[in-house]
């Protein structure tokens, strides 16, 4: 028995020994665990903090972003609207260019028929022209021949300038020195002119009396005071015999200029060129032209 106790003894000394040794080894494990969670959870508490500092950071990004994304909504609404605009002002634009361009048609149009009637004008009043070249050759040739006696004398100057004919008679052909009555010499000249003066129809004839500068005196001052009457009185004269011998009196006119539109080749200082100077001049102009001269405004 006794015996028997020592051995439970021993066995129970034994158990607890062993028991013992297995408790201390098993907190030295957990201990190692503990510290290694610590270990662990520190790292993970600095990752933490390292991941919601990245985190604050991508925040700040997301941000800005957000706030450059306003910005260019923005300006792409400014755009849209900018756009918007130009697209009305190119518009409005190619609306009035459109409507410019079909005004400039139709005045081109217009230009280009205006063109053609006036070309057409011009080729009319080229034909009138012709004719009436034609028509005032014929009458100088008439003249010419007419009165190609006194032109071989130098008593008389028959030209022509732009359908404008003039006949150019020294006075003394007409008049006795100092008269204004027209001489038998002188009727006979103008006689031969009357026939085709008489077969004038777009013609006017314009009677000018000219002088020298030697003034009036003695008793024909009495008469005429100056050489404007003088001048005067002899175109009259003229004037009126055509019409006595059937010449058309609306064509006619009588001018006197007196000593005041002598000839450029012709010197008053000289007996020649005062000689020159007294004369008649009879000259055939158009009715058309006279016309425009005689309503043109002044």
């Amino acid at each position: 028995m006794k015996n028997c106790k020592i051995a439970l003894f021993l066995v129970l000394t034994l158990s607890l020994a062993t028991a013992g040794c297995v408790s201390s080894g098993k907190y030295q494990l957990k201990e190692q665990e503990a510290t290694q969670l610590g270990s662990d959870l520190a790292d993970l508490k600095q990752k933490h903090a390292a991941l919601n500092k990245e985190n604050d950071a991508l925040k700040g990004e997301v941000a800005k972003l957000k706030g450059n994304v306003a910005g260019l909504e923005k300006d792409k609404a400014k755009l849209t609207q900018d756009n918007k605009e130009l697209n009305d002002l190119l518009k409005a634009k190619s609306d009035t260019l459109s409507k410019n361009i079909a005004e400039l048609r139709q005045k081109i149009a217009d230009l280009e028929a205006e063109n053609g009637r006036l070309k057409q004008e011009i080729a009319n009043l080229q034909k009138v022209k012709e004719d009436e070249v034609k028509k005032v050759s014929k009458t100088l040739e008439e003249m010419t021949d007419k009165m190609k006696e006194q032109i071989a004398k130098g008593d008389l100057t028959i030209r022509e300038l732009r359908g404008k004919l003039t006949v150019d008679m020294k006075a003394a052909v007409l008049f006795d020195l100092g008269k204004a009555e027209v001489k038998p010499e002188g009727i006979e000249v103008l006689n031969k002119m009357v026939d085709t003066f008489k077969g004038l129809q777009d013609k006017y004839i314009r009677i000018e009396g000219h002088t020298d500068n030697n003034p009036i005196t003695g008793n024909l001052a009495k008469t005429y005071p100056t050489n404007w009457e003088l001048s005067a009185a002899r175109a009259i004269n003229v004037t009126r015999y055509l019409q006595q011998q059937g010449v058309d009196p609306k064509i006619l006119s009588a001018v006197g200029y007196g000593e005041y539109r002598p000839k450029p080749d012709a010197d008053n200082a000289t007996k020649e060129g005062q000689a020159s100077n007294r004369r008649i001049e009879i000259i055939l102009v158009n009715r058309d032209e006279t016309a425009a001269a005689t309503s043109a405004p002044q």
